[in-house]
This record gives C-alpha cells, sequence and structure tokens, in this order.
C-alpha cells in the first residue's frame, strides 16, 4: 500500500521556521520527482516547490523563493521542506505529492500567527 505522510506541522510566529518531512511508503521515492503543495482556506490548491529525483534541479513559487528549501533523502525515502522567514499568508495544509501515479499525502496544517 502507498501511503506518503506529511509531519512537522504546527503553529509559529512570523519570522519563525518549521521543518516539513514526507515519509514514503510502498514506492521508491527515489525513482520520482517530488513536491510541495499548499491550500490556504478559500484558495486554490498551489505548487509552492519542486525537486528532481537527483535533487539537481528545484523549483520554487515565486511567493516562497529565498525562503523556503526543498531537499530529499532517498535513503530514507523522505522530502523535507524547510521553511524560514514565516508569514501569516504561508498559513495553509501543506501537501507531499509524487511517484508514478501521483500520490498524495493526507496534508499537514501550518498556521503562521502571533
Amino acid at each position: 500500500q502507498v501511503q506518503l505522510v506529511e509531519s512537522g506541522g504546527g503553529l509559529v510566529q512570523p519570522g519563525g521556521s518549521l521543518r516539513l518531512s514526507c515519509a514514503a511508503s510502498g514506492f521508491t521515492l527515489s525513482s520520482s520527482a517530488m513536491n510541495w503543495y499548499r491550500q490556504a482556506p478559500g484558495k486554490e490548491r498551489e505548487l509552492v516547490a519542486g525537486i528532481t529525483t537527483t535533487s539537481r534541479n528545484t523549483y520554487y513559487a515565486d511567493s516562497v523563493k529565498g525562503r523556503f528549501t526543498i531537499s530529499r533523502d532517498n535513503a530514507k525515502n523522505t522530502v523535507y521542506l524547510q521553511m524560514n522567514s514565516l508569514k501569516p499568508e504561508d498559513t495553509a495544509v501543506y501537501y507531499c505529492n509524487g511517484g508514478r501515479y501521483n500520490y498524495w499525502g493526507q496534508g499537514t496544517q501550518v498556521t503562521v500567527s502571533s
């Protein structure tokens, strides 16, 4: 059974940091480009960051460039999203995505508020 399980979300003050993790099981993550999406209340789901299989290439939405870093550890079958200088507008449910059949995790809530 294929699963993507996100963790690391929570409540953080503006300017703070969080590190999200996405652990894959049931498929070999190293064979897939992986992505992080987010969906804020009342808004469409948007692509935040992406990374190729060997980490050679990455993509970032303009809104997070310079603040977020996507990485992967293929040996651990895990993808990460390091989020720094968080802003209230980063508040959303963050989803991990990837794999041959476009798998999705259940999401992890990130709330940025004072």
